[in-house]
């Protein structure tokens, strides 16, 4: 293991050492989304996804108060999460790129309530937005699942701050 240039102290830990860190953190890969009052469709790529409690049914996503669509998921009663597959990279990397028309080039279909999702996903969540919570640079949305649709395959993940499929 190597050692850090803050081992065995306490402070604060430099941006840089915290990246490194974390990069090191496998974690699933998902596209949040939802649509503004006037319909138009948001959406971002999050590793920051978990689930939170069974009873009921709660998950938590970050989303980066810098993020473009960071204003409609401040407003928004409900979104939906697309687990991508290993297949669904070029997808990924759209969805974390700024300044993208993330929804110009298709692969998205409906949720049974009409949010926009990844055709194809692992799994489709529908979610009713119960909390937000600021957290440094990012705010915490906390929903209730509504609805579930799982497929079969293989998950992507985000390891040393890029996507990759499992073996």
């Amino acid at each position: 293991m190597t050692e850090s240039t803050g081992a065995g102290t306490v402070g604060r830990v430099a941006p840089a050492e915290f990246r490194a860190a974390m990069a090191r953190f496998a974690a699933g890969v998902v596209i949040v989304t939802t649509r503004e009052e006037d319909g138009t469709p948001r959406g971002f790529t999050a590793s920051s996804f978990c689930s939170v409690s069974q009873d009921p049914p709660l998950v938590l996503v970050c989303l980066s108060m810098a993020a473009e669509s960071h204003e409609a998921f401040l407003g928004c009663t409900e979104f939906a999460v697309s687990v991508l597959r290993a297949e669904q990279r070029p997808l990924a990397g759209l969805f974390a790129t700024r300044g993208a028309d993330k929804f110009a080039a298709g692969g998205f279909g409906l949720s049974p309530g009409g949010l926009p999702v990844a055709a194809g996903a692992l799994v489709e969540l529908e979610c009713a937005v119960r909390d937000r919570h600021p957290a440094g640079d990012h705010t915490i949305l906390v929903a209730e699942v509504r609805g579930v649709r799982l497929e079969e395959g293989s998950p992507m993940v985000y390891y040393g701050r890029a996507f990759h499929g499992l073996a």
